[in-house]
């Protein structure tokens, strides 16, 4: 329970950290938020227009006061108002998150799909041909910048095959398979060589010695001991890549068109809405500073020799 309650405490003042940095990096940057909300239009404003539009945004206040008034209405459940959609923060990052958690779960199964057999299979032959292609695959796929194999893949199987959509501004089944694809090629490239590592960390521990001794089978030990003992060093690597999925991957989803968080951060910035983009930090700070909490239970929940270290 002491653990607990530092952890929880170390969560939150982390979090007002990131919550002053980001305000004041919002409050020094350069350009008007008032000036891109009113002149959207290409009409003259009048400054008493302006100033009028300050006052009602707060931000004529100094800065400490805006940031005061800000962090107690986050406290309360409030992120503000968004300038250009006129909306609660809260409900345009919920929108943005039901695409960006859609993207997220699909991308992590293909990932699983393509890096643990792969990965396997490189372990198993080791110093094979089937290594040496694995390995040969996961340096090139590590290699390319997922933007530009987001675009291979797109003009390859949307524009010139024609089985997915070039582009989407809603959630379809055909239009997170490349997206999802492109997400999923690009993080099994670093799973597929843990995944051989830990197989082969565990293929030369003693316990396998000793099964093989007792006349159990190669595939025996590899299902029934060793992926079981695998999976532990494999779950930080898992949390980090659910964490950088759900803060939004603003590239991926500008180059699909897909109606997800990372899209609208982008948008966020290009329009100088502060609310919205000091609101976007802020999630991704909580996403993921939650992963790694529930990645510590976990472990502790896998690892037995963990809860008898806390109990004692």
């Amino acid at each position: 329970m002491k653990r607990l309650f530092n952890r929880l405490a170390q969560m939150f003042v982390t979090l007002i950290g990131v919550s002053f940095i980001t305000f004041c990096l919002a409050y020094l940057a350069p350009g008007d938020p008032v000036a891109m909300l009113l002149e959207s239009a290409d009409t003259i404003i009048s400054e008493e227009v302006m100033q009028k539009t300050r006052e009602e945004l707060g931000l004529d206040k100094p800065f400490l006061v805006q940031y005061g008034n800000w962090l107690g209405g986050v406290i309360q459940g409030d992120m503000g108002m968004s300038y250009s959609a006129k909306k609660p923060v809260t409900e345009k990052l919920s929108e943005g998150f039901a695409g960006t958690l859609l993207l997220a779960f699909v991308t992590i199964i293909f990932v699983l799909i393509i890096s643990l057999p792969l990965g396997i299979w490189s372990a198993v032959r080791q110093n094979e041909w089937p290594d040496y292609l694995v390995r040969v695959l996961a340096f090139i796929g590590v290699s390319m910048p997922s933007f530009w194999l987001g675009l291979i893949l797109l003009y390859i199987f949307g524009l010139k095959l024609g089985l997915f959509p070039i582009a989407s501004s809603t959630i379809t089944a055909k239009g997170i398979v490349l997206p999802a694809l492109t997400l999923a090629i690009y993080q099994s490239t670093k799973y597929v060589r843990q995944v051989r590592t830990v197989i082969l960390d565990e293929l030369h521990q003693d316990y396998v010695i000793g099964a093989r001794a007792r006349g159990l089978s190669e595939s025996t030990i590899l299902w029934k001991h060793v992926l079981p003992n695998a999976v532990l060093p494999l779950i930080t690597l898992l949390g980090m890549s659910i964490g950088w999925l759900l803060g939004g991957v603003a590239v991926i989803e500008i180059v699909f068109s897909w109606p997800g968080i990372g899209n609208m951060a982008v948008r966020a910035i290009m329009m100088r809405d502060y609310p919205l983009i000091e609101g976007f930090v802020l999630w991704i700070a909580i996403v993921y500073m939650l992963i790694n909490f529930l990645v510590d239970l976990s472990y502790a929940w896998l690892n037995p020799k963990l809860r008898k270290g806390e109990q004692h």
